[in-house]
């Protein structure tokens, strides 16, 4: 674990890796931490560089590189499959590195990356901001696991994450969460995809078994006209129902839940990231879980059978 021996004094030097809407944001929220100074941005588009340096009045460049050893901490919102090499990169340079999910495309990836964090002694860790959201409610402090989880994250096509499959752009948020709901290891998997924009699968169905009989059905979809975010977990003594979108929460076991605050995740991530990095304080998302969920996202995807120009049907239906 890092053991923060400096940088509790200064600025931190902050950069952003990459300005699609997830990097403006990160952006966004360096711009306005105390004790944090955003130095600049890497982007290969001409125009995203000069929004940022019209935004913030900052350095912008094209390539990551030329911000080797110029900053302390740095988020990298690159698309997923540039980011190991980028990782590596400012944490081989001496960075600390909050990088959006997922960590990596491969498994030697992740645990590459997550053994140079420890030795260089630097933080690493991944934006799965819904844990805030999720955490809040005081789910993840029940002491039983549930029998059955079934979550959905369904959306109408941005072209966004296509370079990777549904899996790894959306459903990972939900495997990572299920992964803090349920101890263990993956027993089985059972998955189906259909590819509409390409080479990776747009929507996909997965059942997932658990070590401990317990189950999970997961649905993806970057192709739905229909906008859904919920879950719903089963437990001996009842069930917990959550609609991310409405903000509603069902709940009839015996354990009290606080009402769905989404408040501001991002913020919250961007801010721990800052407080472990200066204070040497844990963060909410460890390496090591994120590589759980990337292992099991990519049996999912190895279970999934792509129906590239498939007729139009719902997988979710």
């Amino acid at each position: 674990m890092f053991q923060s021996s400096e940088f509790k004094a200064g600025l931190l030097r902050a950069a952003v890796i990459g300005q699609g809407a997830f990097g403006r944001h990160h952006a966004s929220k360096y711009s306005r931490l105390p004790g944090v100074q955003l130095t600049a941005i890497a982007d290969p588009s001409a125009d995203a560089r000069k929004a940022s340096e019209e935004a913030h009045g900052i350095t912008a460049v094209a390539d990551w590189r030329d911000l080797l050893g110029k900053v302390d901490i740095v988020s990298v919102c690159s698309p997923a499959v540039t980011h190991a090499p980028i990782v590596r990169g400012f944490l081989e340079a001496g960075a600390h590195v909050l990088v959006e999910k997922p960590i990596a495309t491969d498994l030697k990836e992740a645990d590459a990356l997550i053994a140079l964090a420890e030795i260089k002694n630097r933080v690493l860790t991944v934006g799965h901001q819904e844990r805030y959201v999720f955490a809040r409610t005081g789910l993840l402090d029940f002491e039983e696991a549930p029998l059955e989880v079934e979550c959905w994250r369904t959306g109408p096509w941005t072209g966004r994450g296509a370079d990777v499959s549904a899996v790894l752009d959306l459903m990972i948020h939900d495997l990572d969460l299920v992964h803090r709901m349920i101890p263990g290891g993956v027993s089985d998997v059972h998955a189906k995809g259909r590819a509409t924009h390409g080479g990776h699968p747009d929507e996909i169905t997965a059942q997932v078994h658990f070590d401990n009989h317990a189950q999970a059905k997961f649905v993806a979809s970057r192709i739905s006209p229909i906008r859904r975010r919920g879950m719903r977990a089963v437990y001996e003594d009842g069930v917990v129902e959550i609609d991310f979108v409405t903000r509603e929460v069902k709940n009839t076991t015996g354990h009290a839940l606080k009402p769905l605050e989404v408040m501001d995740p991002l913020g919250e991530s961007v801010a721990a990231f800052v407080d472990a990095v200066r204070l040497g304080k844990p963060a909410l998302v460890r390496p090591e879980e994120a590589r759980r969920a990337l292992e099991t996202a990519l049996l999912i995807d190895e279970a999934a059978i792509p129906q590239a120009g498939a007729q139009q049907q719902a997988l979710y239906a």
